[in-house]
């Protein structure tokens, strides 16, 4: 073959005194103090002025209230004003403010002002037990100041086996470790109960001896203060009837700022089992989820980087609270074009789409549609009889007509057959070879059926019996353990990626370890024994005993439902019952929402949250009315995917075009074009069949049988494993690789596949050249079956110019065939 891809197509704690408070500020620094050092510019006045909090309480010497000003503004905007005010208490005896934190001086009661032109706004302050002495908490205080200062992540003392043989609880999530550890271990040398200001807890991180993990503290933070304090009350456990923690809020919850808004000082306020609520942001980590748009510091100042949306996550303990801030500007030349919209999906895109000035893309050609359509529904591309037959026609309603027809069809069941059981883990090695095959015609029948989502999963999560007679009872042969079932799972239905809570509460997200092995306790009881009509049979049936204890506290465990809580379950009924009860009723805040979120992620290259199985508050939806809106009619549709595959393909949204345009060159999130990606393993072998006319062989398999169509990864097929097919040992999308490499690149170039099917005496090219078919019908039917066009008059020219030189025209007609393989048009969704 020669190169002439070019030619052809683009390729595309004791008693001690603590150390006075420094008037050094925090570093990092708050916003307001940063500001407040250098020269204010004129800020527009507001039309009103608010502060938050009205009123609050600070009950120790370490308390502190964080203060957000907000201006409000013609046409309902708003600006963060927090630094650009100035701050005035009507008693310093009882509380300063230091920047934009009041810090508490003596008992009392103060007004707090914030003043910016003749707009003024008021929060009352009650101090109490300054002048007492209130010894540091070690659950609510001294863990978050640790976590705070990073000493108990990961990549430090956290680790597994700490460091330098000092070792905390992952993000404090075991206490009792981390009291023995701070208060017991190496006799103590770690803490000064007669000078705390000695103890290497506190040296080392202000790096007054060498410390590997840098420096941590400063003495002048609130972190500081609590470490300190705790050391010089005596390292205290904490008193029964310590209020416990029951929440935390995030304030402001919801921002959108248009071009002068820039920031936005947050605070966390801390519901406490007592009916106490107490500012717990100078102890609380941020992060943003999206630092192209805004970064936040560790005093929670949101900062504008870009133009978009990020989710900034406050964590305190095991407690978790989000914050979506918007920023937007005016882009110069944005017009709002007025696309059409078919359905609510464009609407509900489109008005995010207009809000960030980011324009769609135009309307794909009918080329790109049918080749699209067909490669989304049914895994396949469009004979050419089917893709003439398309463009051909002149009916204003063809591809809402194509759409229904390609929902409907077998071939349609059987691609998205093959994408369930990747996901349900359906191969040999766990069910064996007749297991594989009844569970994969049991799918391909619940598809082809419109089988609910709800149903199936119920059939799924309580199935029992023989495998073969119930093949859905296979669910239960792959999942062969209660945590195994508990992973896959909440992967599955829940969109929730729960591992890490096996081993220690999830450091970025709300689950923690009783949540993991609570689910678990709903998976405790399903028995496995031999079948007794075939060597390969299983039968799962319920048993009557069996518990789960969480390993680190011993206890045994409840069935758990997330967001609900702990269940008992009568001893005579199947816990699996319960709980899948509980996942596909209506009102569940997961299942709907993991459902059209990995359909959708399919048809439209990325979910609305991406991963489509990673749902987490660090990962919020690109756009969240669009998913709750699609899950609620999901529901109402009777959890039907044909539904969801119908909405989505028949909107506009999903005939945009991939080509960009100058206002959404930089979205990847928002569907303003089209995504494209690689064809799956499977369709690639496929298409290359087609192209050629020669069909792959698979051993064990009847002749004919696509790639698609197999019932089990074929572990002798390089091509397929080399371009991703996954073997199924994940109930995770992410197993099934999309990343292009150098192997794959010579798989297409070089390797035997592509090579062996173009000069098969019985592939397209030879037979047309047998049945005298003219240069350009052979070359006019390589582009229809491979890209579903004709071929463009310059594509058409430089192949008739190839052929023309070459002495070898059977060479010649294989080297573009060769060429069109290779082209990035033949080899991405698009």
């Amino acid at each position: 073959m020669i190169a002439i891809v070019v030619t052809l197509l683009p390729l595309v704690a004791l008693a001690a005194s603590a150390p006075p408070r420094s008037d050094k500020p925090s570093k990092p620094a708050s916003a307001a103090t940063t500001k407040s050092a250098s020269p204010k510019k004129e800020i527009e006045p507001p039309v009103t002025l608010s502060l938050e909090p009205t009123k609050a309480d600070l009950d120790s010497p370490r308390a502190t209230l964080q203060l957000v000003a907000t201006g409000n503004y013609a046409h309902d905007r708003v600006r963060d004003l927090t630094a650009d005010v100035k701050w005035s208490s009507s008693d310093p005896n009882v509380a300063l403010v230091k920047g934009s934190l009041v810090v508490p001086v003596g008992d009392g009661t103060a007004k707090i002002t914030a003043q910016i032109g003749n707009r003024e706004a008021t929060t009352e302050i009650v101090v109490r037990g300054v002048d007492g002495s209130v010894p540091a908490s070690f659950k609510n205080e001294t863990l978050p100041a640790l976590t705070k200062a990073g000493c108990n992540m990961g990549a430090c003392h956290g680790s597994p086996s700490g460091k330098n043989g000092f070792r905390l609880s992952l993000r404090g999530f075991d206490p009792p470790l981390d009291i023995l550890t701070l208060r017991s271990e190496y006799y103590g040398r770690r803490t000064n109960l007669m000078d705390p200001a000695e103890s290497l807890i506190l040296k080392k991180p202000l790096m007054e001896v060498p410390h590997g993990g840098g420096r941590r503290l400063h003495k002048g933070d609130a972190c500081y203060h609590v470490l300190f304090d705790w050391i010089a009350g005596g390292m205290p456990l904490d008193a029964s009837g310590t209020p416990e923690l029951v929440k935390i809020v995030a304030s402001p919850s919801l921002r959108v700022f248009h071009d002068a808004g820039k920031r936005q000082q947050l605070r966390i306020d801390g519901y406490f089992s007592n009916g106490s609520v107490r500012d717990l942001t100078a102890l609380t980590v941020f992060s943003s989820s999206n630092e192209s748009v805004a970064t936040v510091t560790a005093d929670g100042l949101v900062e504008k980087t870009g133009r978009g949306e990020t989710a900034v996550l406050a964590r305190f303990l095991d407690k978790m609270s989000t914050s979506y801030i918007t920023f937007l500007e005016d882009v110069k030349g944005f017009a709002w074009s007025n696309p059409p919209a078919k359905n609510f999906v464009d609407t509900l895109v489109y008005d995010k789409l207009k809000q960030l000035q980011i324009a769609p893309s135009e309307t794909c050609s009918d080329e790109e549609f049918v080749r699209r359509a067909y490669l989304d529904a049914d895994g396949r591309l469009p004979q050419p009889d089917e893709a003439l037959a398309f463009l051909g026609s002149h009916d204003p309603d063809k591809r809402g007509k194509l759409v229904e027809t390609l929902v409907d069809s077998a071939d349609c069941a059987e691609f998205w057959t093959l994408k369930w059981c990747d996901v349900l883990r359906a191969n040999s090695k766990k069910l064996e070879p007749a297991g594989v095959r009844k569970f994969r015609r049991w799918v391909y029948e619940s598809v082809l059926a419109d089988k609910p989502l709800d149903q199936m999963a119920r059939e799924l999560l309580t199935a029992q019996g023989s495998v073969f007679e119930n093949p859905a009872a296979n669910y239960w042969r792959a999942s062969r353990d209660p945590q195994d079932a508990t992973e896959t799972t909440a992967q599955l239905f829940l969109g929730i990626r729960i591992q890490c809570a096996k081993c220690h509460n999830h450091p970025f997200e709300r689950w923690s370890q009783d949540n993991y092995y609570g689910i678990a306790a709903a998976f405790a009881r399903v028995g496995r024994r031999p079948g007794g009509n075939a060597k390969e049979e299983e039968v799962v049936f319920r048993e009557n005993a069996g518990e789960i204890q969480q390993p680190r506290t011993g206890q045994t465990m409840k069935v758990h439902l997330l967001l609900k809580g702990d269940v008992d379950v009568p001893a005579d009924q199947d816990r699996r019952t319960v709980f899948a009860q509980w996942l596909t009723a209506s009102d569940n805040p997961f299942f709907a929402k993991t459902c059209v979120n990995r359909i959708w992620g399919h048809l439209m290259g990325r979910g609305i949250v991406d991963p489509v199985d990673d749902f987490r508050d660090s990962n919020p939806p690109s756009n969240a009315k669009l998913l709750d809106e699609l899950s609620r009619q999901f529901v109402a549709h009777g959890y039907s995917s044909k539904w969801v595959m119908r909405t989505v393909m028949h909107s506009h949204i999903y005939e945009l075009s991939a080509r960009k345009n100058d206002f959404n060159k930089d979205d990847e999130i928002y569907f303003s074009h089209a995504n494209t990606r690689m064809l799956t393993a499977e369709q690639l072998l496929d298409a290359i069949c087609d192209v050629t006319s020669v069909p792959e062989r698979f051993s064990g398999l009847p002749a004919g049988t696509r790639a698609v169509e197999l019932p089990d990864p074929q572990p002798d097929n390089y091509f397929l494993k080399i371009f991703g097919q996954p073997q199924r040992e994940m109930a995770c999308q992410c197993e099934r690789s999309t990343d292009s490499n150098l192997s794959q690149a010579l798989q297409m170039i070089n390797g035997p596949v592509v090579h062996n099917k173009l000069r098969d005496d019985s592939g397209r090219i030879p037979q047309m050249i047998k049945a005298g078919k003219k240069d350009e019908q052979i070359i006019d039917s390589l582009y229809l079956v491979a890209l579903s066009r004709p071929p463009a008059a310059e594509e058409l020219a430089a192949s008739k110019a190839h052929i023309a030189k070459s002495a070898d025209r059977r060479q010649a007609l294989e080297d573009i065939g060769w060429a069109i393989l290779n082209c990035k048009e033949f080899l991405f969704q698009h």
